[in-house]
């Protein structure tokens, strides 16, 4: 398997069949398993072997199936899987910290990411905030006492690319651990392991299931990490992914090379055709040459991503007016979805941030997020250039 390319291992690794030889993977709906003997069970409690499974909360078979393959795909050791998102960037971060320690995050983070590190200030953990795009803050903040460096590679909603190679030199040199949150790149333009993340996050829910299905989220990162105080933290806290929820995003993953691909090349086309629009300010993607981490971005991931994200000039007004007039795209909170969808981040993902905060970040009352599908490209970037004529 190791000499799969990607898209092979996104559908072959790490099945698993039953005695009945099943084509698709098998959803083991069971919250328990029964032991052949009280001695067996006994066993089992001291120390599980690989595929020896106790309680649900613990790890699944076809939870199993999805950790293997999405660890295949990154390139780490071994994944754990959670209920989302979110409990995957609490997990990662929370497992390895105590009182005392300190941890340098960039300020670009989405905002129930800002609030898991509030949460570990109350508990004693030391916060810096750092311009990530500023490799000399991030070197004035780390010190010896800084126990992870945490960061998306690509910020949500306004598409800076932090330089993960240079943060994990200079975390490293400290001792501390790397910690990303890929969502934005995806595991098909992901080469964060490569570049240095000792552990890479993802909500599942976004580009791995792509259907608007499901919860789901996992980390990923070395054996020794994941089977110790990661699965202790989460076998104990409980944010266990559910099987059918699993069984949904193993098949998302079979087209998920085909389906970011697809985005990737609709995005550039509708950011080139929005760049010079005389109704937006700013056009944010980073496959444009125009856009301030271009290079970096084609080096670290080699495309822009699914994501674009425009200003409209006249503000809150004009994009509520531009949403309201789109015919194809949906308007959600979500991202990575087979079917476009268009955000105003100021408004609802990032609504709490404080007015300030939001400014300082870029997020405008006329930014828009949009996050490309599967559709027809053409009829995508007709549809939001009609949209536009509104405004």
């Amino acid at each position: 398997m190791s000499d799969w390319k990607p898209r092979t291992k996104m559908v072959h690794a790490g099945v698993k069949r039953s005695q009945w030889g099943e084509m698709a993977e098998a959803i083991h709906l069971t919250q328990g398993f029964v032991y052949e003997s009280a001695e067996a069970a006994e066993a089992r409690f001291i120390e599980a072997g690989r595929d020896e499974f106790i309680y649900a909360r613990y790890g699944n078979p076809t939870v199993r199936i999805f950790e293997d393959r999405i660890a295949a795909i990154e390139g780490t050791e071994d994944a754990f899987a959670t209920a989302s998102g979110m409990a995957a960037v609490n997990a990662a971060l929370t497992a390895i910290l105590k009182a005392g320690d300190h941890v340098v995050a960039a300020r670009a983070l989405f905002g129930s990411c800002l609030y898991v590190l509030d949460i570990l200030k109350r508990f004693g953990v030391a916060v810096t905030l750092v311009d990530g795009l500023d490799l000399a803050a991030w070197a004035s903040a780390i010190t010896p006492a800084t126990r992870a460096v945490f960061f998306e590679s690509v910020s949500n909603p306004t598409l800076e690319v932090i330089d993960i190679a240079a943060v994990a030199r200079l975390a490293h040199a400290a001792g501390a651990l790397v910690i990303v949150d890929n969502v934005f790149a995806t595991p098909i333009n992901s080469r964060a392991v490569e570049l240095g993340a000792d552990i890479v996050v993802y909500s599942a829910t976004k580009h791995i299931d792509g259907g608007g299905r499901c919860l789901g989220g996992v980390v990923c990162g070395s054996r020794d990490y994941i089977r110790g105080p990661l699965e202790t933290y989460l076998k104990h806290t409980g944010a266990a992914l559910s099987p059918f929820n699993a069984w949904v995003l193993l098949s998302g993953m079979q087209t998920l090379d085909l389906r970011v691909r697809a985005q990737t090349a609709s995005a550039l086309a509708l950011a080139e055709a929005l760049e010079a629009h005389p109704a937006v300010a700013r056009t944010l993607y980073p496959g444009l040459p125009s856009h301030p981490q271009h290079a970096l971005a084609m080096a670290q991931m080699g495309a822009g991503g699914t994501i674009v994200s425009i200003e409209l000039k006249a503000g809150q007004k004009a994009a509520f007016a531009f949403l309201n007039a789109l015919k194809i795209w949906l308007i959600s909170n979500n991202l990575g979805d087979a079917r476009s969808i268009a955000t105003h981040p100021a408004t609802t993902t990032h609504q709490r941030l404080p007015a300030e905060q939001k400014a300082l970040l870029g997020i405008t009352p006329g930014l828009v997020r949009l996050s490309l599908g599967i559709e027809d490209t053409g009829d995508l970037v007709a549809d939001v250039l009609e949209a536009l004529t509104v405004i």
